[in-house]
């Protein structure tokens, strides 16, 4: 059952224009629309990933479908997309909806936080977890996320945001490269000493039942996709072929310029001079660490 949208909010920042939105259930949500700029896909593509973050247990909010009706479109001015020389009213319908991290009355909820922080998140080691999900359903975007903390709570807790450009967007394909899905703080990266940084997430994205995908597919809307169910399906399979190449991909960012695990295979961390050497990436020695 799809929530209705009761009120507008205000506008968000983004590519994809999106609107905060109050729902029937008494939650605000981030309300991306089928005719966004980007693409009509990036609802099925935020939907399916986000859907398949939380079934491995990542921190992503919780999406639902938003009926949003044309009585609330006609009579709320805000509700149009920006498409440079021209504007057009958002379309009515069923929309993606994202709920808004912090709820009506947020702690604080920041996107970005200075290192000694970023370094201290409750839950850093998540950043290895969406980093395998993000190389498995190719996010051609950087990774994003907001930061929130409760009142009188000294630190912050990372929530995966975003995932419209997964599948490459809207021309459902991957196109591998080491830089893409990843976050662009190497902070988040340099605890990663080896596989099992990865777990429990990498085990469970390998091993993730075909079921767990095929009933995420199943509650898209189709008109999200152009009604093509043979294209959902065909992506649906691509994707749980790729479950094998988590690993490689990973690597492949590993042995990237941006040397994002600096004591991966560092066995007790021994220090000889000023020079860390880790043991092995993969079956490959890893260049020194100064």
């Amino acid at each position: 059952m799809a929530v209705q949208a009761v009120q507008h909010i205000r506008r968000m920042r983004g590519g994809a224009q999106g609107q905060l939105m109050l729902g029937t259930d008494g939650h605000p949500y981030v309300v991306k629309f089928q005719n966004n700029p980007q693409h009509m896909r990036v609802l099925a593509n935020e939907y399916l990933a986000s859907k398949l973050a939380t079934a491995v247990g990542l921190t992503a909010p919780v999406v639902e479908l938003i009926d949003v009706s044309s009585w609330m479109i006609d009579n709320t001015p805000e509700l149009e997309m920006d498409l440079g020389r021209t504007r057009v009213r958002c379309q009515p319908g069923l929309q993606f909806g994202s709920r808004f991290v912090g709820g009506l009355m947020p702690g604080q909820v920041v996107d970005y936080l200075p290192e000694e922080q970023l370094v201290d998140l409750k839950n850093r080691s998540e950043f290895a977890g969406i980093l395998a999900l993000d190389k498995w359903t190719g996010n051609a975007n950087g990774r994003q996320a907001v930061f929130t903390r409760k009142a009188r709570e000294r630190r912050y807790h990372a929530v995966f945001i975003d995932f419209g450009y997964c599948f490459f967007a809207g021309e459902w394909k991957f196109e591998d490269a080491p830089l893409r899905g990843v976050y662009y703080r190497n902070d988040v990266y340099r605890e990663i000493t080896g596989w099992d940084s990865f777990e429990p997430w990498l085990t469970r994205l390998e091993t993730m039942p075909a079921e767990t995908v095929w009933a995420a597919a199943n509650e898209i809307p189709p008109e999200w996709y152009g009604g093509d169910l043979s294209e959902m399906e065909a992506l649906v399979e691509k994707l749980l072929a790729r479950r094998c190449r988590i690993r490689e991909l990973i690597e492949g960012f590993g042995k990237s310029d941006r040397k994002p695990f600096p004591i991966w295979g560092i066995q007790g961390r021994e220090k000889t001079s000023d020079t860390w050497i880790p043991e092995r990436w993969g079956s490959t020695i890893v260049d020194r660490i100064m």
